[in-house]
């Protein structure tokens, strides 16, 4: 058994590559296509808004107005959602997708269902205010590219065109201001022209994409991300809840199989050698030191108890002292490396990273076949990796109901997360991130 700790180099997230020119490409092509293809959905999406929700509005005296909103919502969502399609392309990122309310009950509560829906009034509110931007997008996009291709272009069909002299109605720029016009000086000025509108191309395409696409992420997918976190947290409080019920029931079993079995024996072993004392007395003193043998294992198992819950050097000495002292109490060798902050990490961050190194390391004596292990700990920018390897057959999996499971229950009540590689033949890797502040 040995264990080594070693002090890995300060760890610095990589900086992001510059983008190259085919991804620049790409971005002005999505960026085009998005201002000029969305313009017409964006009228049909203002036409049918604006001519639905007032329509729906002024029915509502005849009750044949919800109706005819809950059909103009309904259509609001449709449109809405080819725009969530365009937005995680434009703007780099995934986006969720919001959970509309189900239709439920009789006919008029699924008429009801679209109106009650507060995403749909969000989708209708985002088909009319879309409309203005939409134009604005696509007037500059247009402009921008006619100007920038034109210009490059000029002296391939300047000659195509009707000479300005003599023409006080036929005036090229030049003449607008003042000054003497000639092919190689309308070539010459064109092309500056469309040089500068080339270069400024992707940046102005990209701003009014961004300016429809933003507006497009607050008013389609801002409550969809709310109800995406209240799940994340509602999951994380269930895996808590989970992890500590299976903790207490474990905690429970290993108490009813050790020491709770140590001291009943000892209580019986006492009250024999008190019956013992004043008629066999040699007996009584083997009877004591056997009981004295018992209250030692019963107090050893519950100081193994102890560690496996919170141990007293992870409190008092930190992460790196009790990952050094449960490394050495392996029974497979362990090779470890620890590259953690001058600062405390918070409580329930090292005990969640002390739990996982001690459950996988369990894991890895009990189960893996492995002859060595190495565990990682290292602090990444806003978040703690522990990675735990060992040189055994594989076959690992993460599936409910097993051990692993339960270590990702543990994770996921701090916002951690577990990936499990082990392929047939091993290596196993058991790779934990959870968050630990920036």
């Amino acid at each position: 058994m040995s264990t080594d700790t070693a002090v890995l180099p300060p760890t610095t997230s990589p900086a992001p590559a510059p983008a190259r020119p085919p991804d620049r490409l790409r971005a002005l092509g999505v960026d085009t296509a998005y201002n000029l293809v969305t313009f017409p959905v964006a009228i049909v999406a203002f036409v049918v808004a604006v001519t639905g929700l007032s329509l729906g509005a002024g029915l509502l005296v005849v009750w044949v107005g919800l109706p005819v909103l809950a059909v103009t919502l309904v259509a609001a969502r449709g449109l809405a959602g080819a725009e969530r399609a365009w937005l995680p392309a434009v703007l780099g990122t995934p986006l969720p997708r919001p959970a509309y309310r189900r239709a439920d009950g009789g006919t008029v509560a699924r008429v009801l269902t679209p109106v009650r829906d507060p995403q749909t009034w969000l989708d209708a509110l985002h088909a009319v205010v879309r409309f203005a931007l939409s134009i604005v997008a696509f007037t500059v996009t247009v402009t921008w590219w006619s100007v920038a291709l034109g210009g490059l272009t000029y002296g391939l069909w300047d000659w195509a065109l009707p000479e300005p002299a003599g023409n006080p109605d036929n005036q090229d720029l030049l003449e607008l201001v003042g000054l003497q016009t000639s092919s190689l000086r309308r070539i010459l000025l064109y092309a500056v022209v469309g040089l500068l509108f080339a270069v400024t191309l992707p940046f102005v395409v990209r701003a009014v994409a961004l300016l429809q696409a933003q507006l497009g992420r607050v008013l389609l997918t801002s409550r969809a991300a709310t109800q995406a976190e209240l799940g994340r947290l509602a999951e994380g409080r269930d895996a808590a809840v989970a992890a500590e019920a299976v903790s207490l029931r474990r905690l429970e079993r290993d108490i009813h199989d050790g020491p709770q079995q140590h001291l009943v024996r000892l209580g019986m072993d006492l009250s024999r050698a008190q019956r013992q004392l004043d008629r066999d007395p040699a007996a009584a003193r083997t009877t004591i030191g056997e009981a004295a043998g018992l209250a030692r294992e019963a107090l050893e198992e519950l100081r193994a108890l102890s560690r496996g819950i919170a141990p007293p050097v992870l409190a008092d000495r930190g992460l790196a002292a009790a990952l050094a002292a449960v490394a050495a109490r392996s029974p497979v060798p362990v090779q470890l490396a620890v590259d953690l902050p001058d600062e405390r990490l918070a409580p329930a961050v090292e005990n969640t990273a002390y739990f996982v190194v001690s459950e996988a390391l369990a894991n890895v004596a009990k189960h893996s076949g492995a002859t060595a292990c190495q565990v990682v700990v290292v602090a990444v920018g806003p978040a703690l990796r522990v990675t735990v390897e060992d040189d055994g057959p594989g076959g690992a999996v993460l599936v409910p109901g097993h051990g692993l499971a339960g270590l990702a229950d543990r994770l996921r009540a701090v916002d951690g997360v577990l990936t499990v590689d082990s392929p047939p033949g091993g290596p196993t890797r058991l790779v934990a991130e959870l968050p630990c502040g920036s």
